[in-house]
């Protein structure tokens, strides 16, 4: 592959101030098929300040303090269980259902007298004994992890006030891969108006972090550089990372007060719901054996990862194009070549070692390939989000959001005619920097592209 380091200026595709909008009769729906997959009599999605996703899907209330239980029943009965805090939240939930009080949830040293108890509330609800249970947590384990172990990503307390009511756990089911499943879980997919609002938190991310790598300057501070993002109050989906440094790159920390210095290796990452977007490399102008060592070869996986990815596709095949190309420069995919993502950075992913789940249309994806083994003081990352589209899925986004189908329009055409890469007309991308990767941040409109 014949890759160039050159001079390419960024365009301003834009980014929309109105946060778009899901309807109630989306989050209905939802909530309806749900609980007609889990084919039990109660489904307890579990919920809170960091595994808050899969009750955010179901009703758009994410726990700010405390824990909540959003309790699907018979005859699209639905109850969301809050705290003393959540109850003063309530108004941002958007489908049909019953809030009650449950002091057991609220912060410690809160006033407890005004609610029953999570047991009563529970058999209140019309929980009992014989009932079937199914639990929600925030993940599950495959086959391969579980090891006949009956295991749930949920709070002991709830399982045993649950035990306590239905008599035995023999009718309680781990039904969280209904929504979480890479291929077959309902978030996976993602309906017209919810990819409106990915498309928009995305933009924004990316936006922010191209505002961050070129405010990066030696004599500033990690902090100082940060705050070129013009942060909104933007949900994140992540800690605002940044780390710099000559020796081993901790990419996950976020900025301190330390000062950065030319030749410092730098990593950071800035995500909104929809999109985490990253970029990593040297605090140089010029380094041409960096270029040849380091970044060709990895961009060179970028650029793999980019034109093999459409409907259709096995993970596992993009998994396999993605490792042989890193390395024939020496490196590889510390992790996951890609991995969809949703209101949670990281949903799950199909981009596994043989897998043959294959990508499919409504799917929203990061680009997201961490090489491995890094040299102290070297770090390299180019990461966006992606949305896959089939034609039907195309015509009806540009129908509907035609502002947003021209930003995507045309971050196409810069990928194909600015940065070489062959993408597939599936492939959306949502980023204000798509497939954009300038390795010296002291020159940040030269870029890396494939002739």
């Amino acid at each position: 592959m014949k890759l160039t380091w050159r001079n390419i200026e960024l365009p301003n595709f834009g980014v929309t101030e109105e946060m778009p909008q899901i309807s109630k009769e989306v989050y209905e729906t939802r909530c309806r098929n749900y609980y007609d997959k889990c084919k039990s009599d109660y489904v307890v999605i579990y919920g809170d300040r960091e595994h808050f996703a899969n009750l955010h899907y179901l009703t758009e209330f994410d726990p700010r303090f405390e824990e909540a239980l959003l309790i699907l029943g018979p005859k699209n009965t639905k109850y969301l269980l809050v705290g003393n805090e959540g109850l003063m939240y309530k108004n941002v939930v958007k489908p049909n259902v019953e809030v009650i009080l449950c002091q057991m949830f609220s912060l410690m040293g809160q006033d407890r007298t005004l609610s029953s108890s999570l047991y009563e509330i529970l058999k209140e609800i019309g929980m009992k004994k014989g009932s079937t249970v199914g639990i929600c947590g925030w993940k599950y384990l495959d086959e391969d992890d579980d090891l006949g172990i009956k295991s749930y990503f949920a709070p002991s307390f709830l399982l045993a006030h649950i035990k306590a009511i239905i008599g035995s756990m023999e009718g309680v089911t781990d039904v969280t891969s209904i929504l979480m499943h890479p291929t077959k879980g309902m978030r996976a997919y993602n309906e017209i108006e919810q990819i409106a609002v990915f498309e928009w938190g995305a933009t924004r991310a990316s936006s922010a972090l191209w505002k961050i790598v070129k405010g990066t300057t030696p004599g500033v501070s990690e902090m100082k550089a940060v705050s070129n993002m013009g942060y909104s109050g933007e949900p994140l989906t992540a800690y605002v990372m940044y780390a710099s440094g000559k020796d081993e790159i901790v990419g996950l920390r976020s900025p301190n007060s330390k000062v950065i210095q030319k030749g410092d290796g730098v990593f950071t990452a800035v995500g909104y719901r929809g999109g985490l977007s990253c970029r990593a490399g040297l605090v140089k102008k010029e380094d041409t054996e960096f270029i040849e060592k380091w970044a060709k070869p990895y961009y060179a996986g970028i650029a793999t990862w980019y034109e093999s990815v459409s409907v259709g596709v096995k993970g596992g095949d993009i998994y396999s194009a993605v490792k042989e190309q890193m390395e024939k420069g020496g490196l590889s995919p510390a992790l996951n070549p890609g991995h969809l993502t949703s209101s949670d950075e990281w949903l799950h992913t199909p981009f596994r070692p043989d897998s043959t789940e294959e990508i499919q249309s409504g799917m929203a994806i990061q680009c997201d390939i961490i090489p491995t083994p890094m040299e102290d003081g070297i770090t390299l990352n180019s990461e966006d989000s992606v949305f896959l589209a089939d034609e039907s899925l195309r015509r009806k986004i540009a129908e509907k959001y035609p502002s947003m189908w021209k930003r995507i329009q045309d971050r196409q055409d810069f990928m194909r005619s600015n940065l070489g890469l062959n993408i597939s007309d599936d492939i959306l991308p949502f980023s204000a920097t798509p497939g954009y990767y300038a390795p010296l941040l002291l020159s940040p409109n030269y870029v890396i592209t494939k002739d």
